[in-house]
């Protein structure tokens, strides 16, 4: 089933409960995946296990990762979650949005879905490592949900989605994975640091939008390749006018 291919990430979770309603609501879904960045708590102690039901086996075989981005590394694609607004949290997708989006990217690889704190959701650094971005539209009076019922509602869309043919037909290609796409945002950081294109002072302003339009581009590994390449001539360009302006002062 394609929903193998998904992942739930929750990064620091502090509630065995919620971690264990996590999992029972994969089982019910058919995602197994499940991955904790930084738990604040047991996750196979016995309150995760009694709201797990049947679905012990996922805690049991749970990935514990001390950071977001080494949960992330194999992961084609990456959705983080949030219910704020505003700069850098820009073209969000609704849950059967996402799902619809998503589900041909599953066909040629793994997809994660993030969710954070139970208090305070996604860092921006956190969501900077996501490609897109959910939000679950609730009600103003009372807007923030429960995790583990965040992660069932997001899961329903994917499921739904999938059983109404949405994203039926494969993905035309393979797309890069997390740990190449961070590999070429370094470069380009190092780069646009290196010719002045950033303000030093605020150098995630600009480099944010870039991550939220390629993130959108859905990038296969021969565009990383042909971005990073750009970054490269850039680069031996920059070193040659140095080169030469030290030459000239002589």
């Amino acid at each position: 089933m394609v929903l193998e291919q998904l992942t739930i990430v929750l990064v620091a979770p502090a509630g065995a409960l919620n971690i264990g309603s996590t999992a029972r609501a994969m089982a019910n879904f058919g995602a197994s995946d499940l991955r904790l960045v930084t738990p604040q708590t047991d996750h196979l102690q016995d309150e995760a296990r009694k709201m797990a039901v049947k679905a012990t086996v996922i805690l049991e075989q749970a990935t514990v990762f001390d950071d977001l981005g080494s949960a992330l590394a194999d992961c084609r694609f990456a959705l983080g979650t949030t219910r704020r607004f505003g700069k850098y949290r820009e073209n969000l997708l609704h849950p059967d949005q996402a799902a619809e989006y998503a589900l041909p990217l599953l066909q040629k690889g793994r997809v994660a879905l993030v969710f954070g704190r139970e208090d305070s959701g996604l860092k921006t650094e956190e969501l900077d490592l996501c490609q897109r971005l959910i939000t679950i539209p609730t009600s103003d009076l009372l807007p923030s949900m429960n995790l583990a019922q965040s992660v069932a509602v997001c899961l329903y869309e994917f499921a739904r989605s999938l059983g109404a043919g949405k994203g039926a037909a494969a993905a035309a290609r393979k797309l890069a994975d997390n740990a190449r796409l961070e590999e070429m945002f370094q470069h380009m950081r190092t780069t646009f640091q290196t010719i002045d294109y950033i303000d030093p002072q605020n150098p995630e302003h600009i480099l944010r939008a870039y991550r939220r339009f390629l993130g959108r581009a859905a990038l296969d590994p021969r565009e990383v390749r042909i971005l990073r390449g750009l970054l490269s001539q850039i680069d031996w360009l920059d070193s040659e006018r140095r080169r030469l302006a030290g030459e000239g002062g002589e």
